[in-house]
């Protein structure tokens, strides 16, 4: 079953130069991430940016540092004591224009960085003192508050399977909706991608899943700038928000009534064993949506087999992530 909307657009993702392997930082080094560089190199197009190199810094250089309050933090050189706060803002503003325009679907942050670091970047007190671990680096900053819609994480979260699924799949949502906006959609094309991606909304966050399908029912009226704008507000929203198992168990369950003229009772009863054996962490979701999809195939069903829910990513992708 091909994924419904996944077009031969590349998939751009801003990335810490340093993860890709670039000896971009202070002493010279890099951070080079297999993960990253090996498997997620396969499906996204890199754009790498190094706040700190591009402001002219150069490397080696002395470490900075964030200094002062957490919500408006100075970036300090730890020699030397230079502000380099206005500098790195000015730097921030140009850059992320030059990002936006390109049309950016997901970042990768580096963690604890003064300048890239998501959260929990230490801030140290003007006066000394032990810091303490609630900053973001300003570059993480500006991105965040520029691009409020992206999806972004740091590269330690990566290494968590819910965390490392969630992001991915936030990243071809985007996609698919960037691709969506390029087309030049009627109010009939809005309506078919509310409902290629219902259950994969559904899966994540019920309240937004139902605010959409109220907003998609009002597309008739026009598909100007702002309808456009708090929908895709609404839908990358929606899958922020985290699934669990329980989640995906009743989205499978809603995918299994589809079946119920056609699946005898030995079938229904292994479907359901298989299904409930996900809910319970005994098996991957790739257990029960390979035997749903066996299901589909012998039982066409259109609006199913339409559901990005099913293919969320490259089946291969899915595989490597779910084991």
């Amino acid at each position: 079953m091909e994924h419904p909307d996944l077009s031969v657009s590349p998939i751009r993702v801003g990335v810490s130069a340093c993860l890709l392997g670039q000896p971009v930082r202070y002493d010279g080094g890099h951070k080079a991430d297999p993960f990253i560089i090996g498997t997620l190199g396969r499906y996204f197009h890199w754009v790498p940016v190094c706040p700190e190199m591009e402001i002219g810094l150069g490397t080696p250089r002395e470490t900075l540092r964030l200094v002062g309050d957490a919500t408006a933090p100075r970036l300090i050189a730890t020699v030397s004591g230079r502000d380099h706060t206005m500098r790195m803002q000015r730097f921030a503003a140009q850059r992320l224009l030059q990002l936006a325009e390109l049309g950016l679907h997901g970042y990768i942050l580096k963690s604890n960085s003064p300048s890239c670091g998501m959260q929990g970047v230490r801030v140290h007190g003007s006066s000394g003192g032990r810091p303490r671990r609630d900053g973001r680096g300003l570059f993480a900053q500006a991105l965040m508050a520029r691009l409020p819609l992206l999806p972004v994480v740091e590269e330690g979260h990566l290494q968590g399977p819910e965390l490392r699924e969630h992001f991915i799949e936030q990243v071809y949502a985007c996609h698919r909706w960037h691709g969506f906006l390029a087309s030049n959609p009627a109010p009939r094309d809005m309506v078919q991608f509310h409902a290629r991606n219902k259950l994969s909304l559904m899966a994540h966050s019920g309240p937004h899943y139902q605010a959409l399908g109220r907003l998609a029912a009002r597309c008739g009226e026009g598909l100007n700038g702002d309808f456009l704008s708090a929908y895709g507000g609404l839908f990358m929203a929606g899958l922020r928000v985290r699934t669990t198992r329980k989640k995906h168990a009743n989205v499978l369950f809603h995918l299994q009534g589809y079946l119920k003229r056609h699946l005898g009772k030995s079938d229904k009863a292994a479907l359901t064993a298989r299904i409930d054996d996900y809910r319970q962490g005994l098996v991957p979701l790739t257990a029960p949506l390979d035997l749903l999809r066996d299901h589909f195939r012998r039982c066409p069903c259109p609006y199913v087999e339409a559901q990005t829910y099913l293919n969320p990513y490259p089946d291969d992708l899915l595989r490597l992530l779910h084991g």
